[in-house]
């Protein structure tokens, strides 16, 4: 059957007006407000939001993370991220495998599953999303320490994860099928598109900074940072490469180059990204299956608690060894628990490498359990997730609303 998508355009942001209105009258973050509405909304529920309806509105959501990805980029300033040291660095690698270590561990030890699908649950806990930690920084107009802390963990993280879960697929994979040799050729392919999608956005970057760089009229301004977000976007949808980790270099790049060009392109930003954050949360509520509480059960329930003790200890670990300041290190890690979007993704990659023949049965049952765990735990890491980040910026200090 078909419809119109201006209706349901429509739908999605008379939802999060909704949302907005009760999330307020409560005093809750927003996002969590967005993500339950998306919930009633999908399929499992109202079923307003369909399969069909979803993939058409699919775009909502790409600029969505185009617009988190500027706001994150932004924010990594070379003089705020040098005050605080080896202390960022050493917490996305420490909070990144202390996700998959104890993940991978519980789902093999204690939970008894194979280790390959140990170690894929594993990768995929490494990654932490940044739509609903900034959404809620934004909210509260946080400030401060932990806020850039946080920024720039949930920046980085995307590299980590990405390298983490291609080493993990590539052994995987050689387990399978008994091709040991093609590991290392996965291995370099990663790295290379890591590599390429971070020299692609400084480049944007530098040659945006360069083509505004006497430009004061905020029009002219708007019009080519729409140009270039939509160009990123399209190219790291024809290049197969990371559109987070490409659109963050680039705003990083305008934010060290000329700060005065990013205040004003963080202006224009401001000024519709609620709309498109709103609908990405709603879009990715309405994707949970209610129904999968039930069917995964322990499993889930075991991923949830250990990603987020390994989320929790890790970057407190990695924040110790790199003399954070003791703020830091109590608080960092409960604002990393949110996992819809990248950590989706890489599930849904999960799905689509290993969902074939050649992988046989033991493929298809790598690919189901990986993205329905990741669908279950999501519905509880988007509710807790954006509570516990405004629950210790608020311990912090650095709320402002």
């Amino acid at each position: 059957m078909e419809f119109d998508i201006f209706l349901y355009v429509g739908i999605v942001f008379a939802a999060a007006y909704l949302a907005k209105a009760l999330t307020n009258r409560f005093r809750m973050p927003e996002v969590t407000g967005y993500v339950i509405v998306g919930v009633v909304l999908g399929a499992s529920l109202a079923g307003v939001l369909g399969t069909d309806q979803l993939d058409t509105l699919e775009p909502l959501s790409s600029v969505g993370l185009a617009l988190i990805a500027f706001i994150i980029g932004s924010e990594l300033r070379w003089t705020s991220l040098r005050r605080l040291g080896a202390s960022i660095p050493l917490i996305v690698v420490f909070e990144g495998l202390g996700a998959f270590t104890l993940v991978a561990l519980a789902m093999h030890l204690i939970m008894g599953v194979s280790l390959e699908l140990s170690l894929l649950l594993g990768a995929v806990a490494a990654a932490t999303a940044p739509a609903a930690t900034v959404a809620v920084i934004r909210q509260y107009r946080a400030s401060g320490p932990l806020t850039s802390t946080i920024l720039a963990v949930v920046g980085i993280d995307d590299g980590m994860a990405l390298m983490i879960y291609v080493f993990v697929v590539g052994f995987v994979k050689s387990s399978l099928t008994g091709a040991a040799g093609n590991f290392g050729m996965v291995a370099l392919s990663a790295l290379l598109n890591i590599g390429l999608a971070l020299v692609v956005g400084v480049a944007a970057g530098l040659l945006f900074s360069l083509l505004l760089r006497k430009t004061h009229d905020n029009q002219w301004i708007e019009l080519l940072l729409v140009a270039w977000l939509m160009l990123l976007l399209g190219v790291s949808h024809e290049w197969g490469l990371s559109e987070l980790l490409m659109i963050m270099a680039f705003a990083a790049t305008v934010t060290n180059a000329s700060p005065q060009l990013e205040k004003r392109s963080a202006t224009i930003v401001g000024w519709f990204s609620p709309l498109f954050l709103a609908a990405f949360f709603i879009l990715g509520g309405a994707h949970l299956d209610v129904s999968l509480f039930t069917q995964i059960g322990l499993i889930g329930l075991a991923f949830f608690v250990a990603r987020s003790l390994g989320k929790i200890g890790g970057a407190s670990l990695g924040a110790a060894l790199g003399r954070a300041p003791r703020t830091i290190r109590r608080y960092i890690g409960f604002a990393l628990l949110p996992q819809v979007g990248v950590a989706l993704a890489l599930a849904l990659s999960v799905a689509k490498e290993f969902d074939n023949p050649t992988f046989g049965a033991a493929g298809d049952e790598l690919a189901s359990i990986t993205i329905n765990v990741l669908l279950f735990t999501t519905i509880l890491t988007e509710v807790v997730g954006p509570l516990m980040t405004r629950m210790v910026l608020g311990k912090a200090g650095e709320l402002k609303s």
